[in-house]
Parts: C-alpha cells; sequence; structure tokens
C-alpha cells in the first residue's frame, strides 16, 4: 500500500499475477470437476484459492479469485469459460439490440464477491487483498468477437466504422466494471487492479479516442474510496503514456519495456508494478536472481515500486521457484 502511494518501504514489496491458480497443486486439487466460473461463485473456494499462494509464498498482497467475466455473467450474458480456449460468448454483441442485453451490475447480482472478500480480509489481517475487473476494450473485445481474438478483426472493425455503438458499449461496460470494482472495495477489498489485457492491440491515437475516456470514468468514480488503483495491459508499451493519463496510481509495466525506460514513458506521480518475464522462471536459479535484480535496479528510478511478473503465472512454472523469488525480493532490495 506505501509503495503504491510512493511512500518509503522498507523493501519492494512483490505479489505475482495469477499466483492464485494453474501452478498449485493445491488449487488443481480444490478445482477438480468445478466449472471456473462455477468456481467463481462459491465463497468458500474463492477464499480457499485466494489464500493459497499467501501461505506458500511471501508476497505483500493476496489477489482475489475471480474472472473478468464474472460480472458479464452475473447480469445474464451466455457465456462459458472453455479449458484451453477462454472466454465463449453465444450470442456476439455487434449492434444495438446485442447492446440492449447489457444491463447494470447490482450488489445483488454478485453477493458471493461481498461474502469471499468478507471472509478474505478477516482471513488475511494485515495483508492486502486486491480486488480487480476486466477494462471495457478486452471486455469488449470478447463479446463482439465471441470469444479469444488474435487480430480483434470485428471489434476494431466496430470501433472504426460505427463508433457512436462503440461508445455506448464501452459507457455500458464502463458502468458494469465501476459497479463491479465498487463491490468488492464495500466489502474490504485494500486496492484494486483494471486488467486490460487486450488493449495493447490499438495504435495511441485509438487509444486516446475509442478508450482513454472510458478508462478514465472508472478511475475517476472509484476515486473517492480511498484505495490505489493499478492499471496493467499487455503489450502496452507504445501506451504507457496514455495509461498513465488514464488516472490509476500504478501503471503495470508488462516485460517487454524496461522499467526505467518505463519512468520516462508513464507521466510524474505513479508507481509503477513489474516486470520480470514470467518465462525467465523456467531458467536455473542464477537467471532468474540476476534478472530479478536488474529489475529491482530499475525498479529503483520510479517513484515507487511494486515487483511482479510482466504477466501471469504461467501454468507450469514450478511453485517453489516463485518461493524463492518472493524471498530473494524482499532481501535484496532492502540491503
Amino acid at each position: 500500500m506505501r509503495a503504491c502511494r510512493r511512500r518509503p518501504v522498507p523493501h519492494t514489496p512483490v505479489w505475482f499475477m495469477r499466483q492464485a491458480g494453474r501452478s498449485l497443486p493445491e488449487y488443481l486439487r480444490v478445482r477438480e470437476g468445478v466449472a471456473m466460473l462455477e468456481s467463481c461463485t462459491r465463497p468458500d473456494m474463492i477464499v480457499e484459492i485466494t489464500m493459497q499462494p499467501v501461505r506458500r509464498y511471501a508476497v505483500d498482497a493476496a489477489i482475489f479469485f475471480s474472472d473478468i467475466m464474472v460480472p458479464l455473467k452475473a447480469i445474464g450474458i451466455d457465456l462459458d469459460i472453455k479449458p484451453g480456449v477462454g472466454p465463449v460468448i453465444a450470442d456476439p454483441i455487434r449492434d444495438a439490440a446485442g447492446l440492449a442485453t447489457l444491463r447494470p451490475l447490482e450488489p445483488d447480482d454478485v453477493p458471493y464477491v461481498t461474502e469471499a472478500v468478507g471472509g478474505l480480509v478477516g482471513e488475511l489481517g494485515s495483508t492486502p487483498l486486491i480486488g480487480f475487473a476486466g477494462a471495457p476494450f478486452t471486455l469488449a473485445s470478447y463479446l463482439i468477437e465471441g470469444g479469444p481474438s488474435k487480430n480483434h478483426d470485428h471489434t476494431k472493425a466496430l470501433m472504426y466504422g460505427e463508433p457512436e455503438l462503440w461508445h455506448a458499449l464501452m459507457e455500458r461496460l464502463a458502468d458494469i466494471t465501476i459497479a463491479f470494482l465498487k463491490v468488492q472495495v464495500a466489502a474490504g477489498a485494500s486496492a484494486v487492479q483494471l486488467f486490460d489485457s487486450w488493449v495493447g492491440a490499438v495504435a495511441p491515437q485509438d487509444y486516446r479516442e475509442s478508450v482513454l475516456p472510458h478508462t478514465s470514468r472508472i478511475f475517476d468514480e472509484v476515486a473517492d474510496l480511498g484505495v490505489p488503483r493499478i492499471h496493467f495491459g499487455v503489450g502496452t508499451g507504445e501506451l504507457l503514456g496514455l495509461m498513465g493519463e488514464a488516472g490509476a496510481d500504478v501503471v503495470g509495466v508488462d516485460w517487454r519495456v524496461p522499467l526505467d525506460e518505463a519512468v520516462r514513458r508513464v507521466p510524474p506521480g505513479k508507481a509503477l508494478q513489474g516486470n520480470l518475464d514470467p518465462a525467465v522462471l523456467f531458467a536455473p536459479w542464477e537467471v532468474v536472481e540476476r534478472r530479478a535484480r536488474d529489475v529491482l535496479d530499475r525498479g529503483r528510478t520510479a517513484e515507487g515500486h511494486v515487483f511482479n511478473l510482466g504477466h501471469g503465472v504461467l501454468p507450469s512454472t514450478d511453485p517453489d521457484m516463485l518461493a524463492r523469488l518472493a524471498d530473494f525480493v524482499h532481501e535484496a532490495s532492502a540491503r
């Protein structure tokens, strides 16, 4: 929390995106026979999975176990998360009639989130819980494409060709995202992260015109909740300056841009989060240590730094390597 607010810290804090999940054998045991979206609606399972990495690693924060599609499922969108594929939408939204199916999200739509966050806050004690949500562009891409996409061709066609419909869709998704984040903070989340996984697919001009206004409104709407706001996207090196303008307190940086270069791209007054390449964890420890030390050294040029990977933990990552890395970050940065 102090690092997010650019205050002095005794050591660089560390957490890992997707630390609660597929790389842990205890996670696989709990999830056996339970569909992803169902697991995100069972408070006991949410609490257990969120706590698993906190018990295993010396991480400085827990990340709420959920999925960016949960609020869309909660308002009645016919979707599923298919193993090995990702979110799949039964009826893609590409016109005004489809837009009409997106109703506002109410707290009563996600009672399991409120219950799970409350339970986690009690278990975590002084360890912060990070809530999260998907950003409008990424949610829009899934809804428009009908699933994951390499080129986002239907999404961009709508964005370029029907700007009024595009902005109406983004406004509605921003409303849903704001409501989902507010539910988590009201229940006790200490910070929030907005994931824009696919926004690296757009050029800076298109980001400024078609994405930034909606992202900015989300951060504005949660500004008075008093919790740090983190903004992360993948492949967003060319967008880091604009993402810094969006209003978050912390800008997440993927592994493609060194942190000292990110400092030059992101406007002053922001902390940075990142950014060890997740694939480095498959190398021998001496390589991991050297690369992690480099991230820490570059991170010292930022006004605040939260150590993380440059994207999520990969499924076949050795948990012992993550445990060793968390300890190393604390020891090396304290020195």
